[in-house]
């Protein structure tokens, strides 16, 4: 049954999004309670970190770094120019990864894990996960599908339907979750944002950590850190991760910021105008 995102923020108190905000030291109680359930019925936790631009050199440099070792990728999103699908929780998005095969998501947030359908939380190419950073935290649910990069480059150029992009079960998925909004083919396109992704293991830390650095048309830059883990595991990895940090003197309490709010507000203001 088609759960609506506008009953879901209005039935529950558990949705937190940091977008913009100073570090908070600790979770309230309250808000702690809140993390603690929803990731206990997520299927995975990203750990998010916002490293201030003036740190991006020395914080490279302390985690060991290898730009050339980076992948270069491009970000598209799918909108009105008013952000009509933003407004009701909904992303669509589409990349192109150097090296290897795109892929297109439709993603909703904020959801409560037990309201989204069985069947599709079955489904190997659907993902109900917490991404939390200081300040906030969000359970958002994805649906994803691979796509052809010379396909998506085609849909940025115009010389192919955006709705070719996405699978059926994607389309549905937007469907049942976004009201009065205009077909795939109909939505404005916002970008490309081009980015650069690099995996790492650096010494000290028993698991991998992502950098992404998303590079926007004004010059401005968002230079992220992330991690993944199990559910259970949540609060232990953010623990381990913090001191690690610390001790390499990365800044942690730097303004947080959502990559996704600031590409889609940057192309949206310029559509407007």
């Amino acid at each position: 049954m088609r759960t609506p995102l506008r009953t879901i923020r209005r039935g529950s108190n558990l949705l937190h999004m940091a977008t913009k905000t100073a570090v908070s030291p600790t979770l309230s109680d309250e808000r702690l309670a809140e993390l603690l359930k929803l990731t206990a019925s997520a299927d995975s936790v990203e750990l998010k970190l916002t490293v201030p631009e003036t740190e991006l050199y020395a914080t490279a440099a302390a985690l060991g770094m290898d730009p050339l070792e980076g992948q270069i990728r491009q970000v598209f999103f799918f909108d009105t120019p008013d952000l009509s699908l933003n407004e009701q929780g909904v992303v669509v998005r589409a990349r192109r990864v150097q090296g290897k095969q795109g892929d297109t998501v439709v993603k909703l947030r904020p959801v409560i894990p037990e309201e989204m359908p069985k069947a599709l939380r079955q489904s190997p190419s659907f993902n109900v996960e917490v991404d939390a950073m200081p300040g906030g935290f969000v359970c958002s649910a994805s649906l994803k599908s691979k796509a052809d990069n010379a396909e998506v480059r085609e849909v940025a150029t115009g010389r192919r339907p955006a709705e070719k992009l996405f699978s059926k079960k994607q389309r549905a998925f937007l469907s049942d979750h976004a009201e009065d909004v205009p077909g795939l083919d109909d939505l404005a396109l916002l970008g490309p944002i081009p980015l650069i992704k690099l995996k790492l293991e650096p010494e000290g830390l028993d698991r991998r950590l992502v950098a992404e650095l998303w590079m926007y048309p004004d010059g401005s830059r968002i230079f992220e850190l992330s991690t993944k883990c199990e559910p259970r595991d949540a609060f232990r990895v953010a623990a381990e991760t913090r001191v690690f940090l610390s001790e390499r003197g990365v800044d942690l309490s730097g303004e947080q910021e959502t990559k996704t709010k600031k590409a889609l507000d940057f192309f949206s203001k310029r559509l407007r105008k």
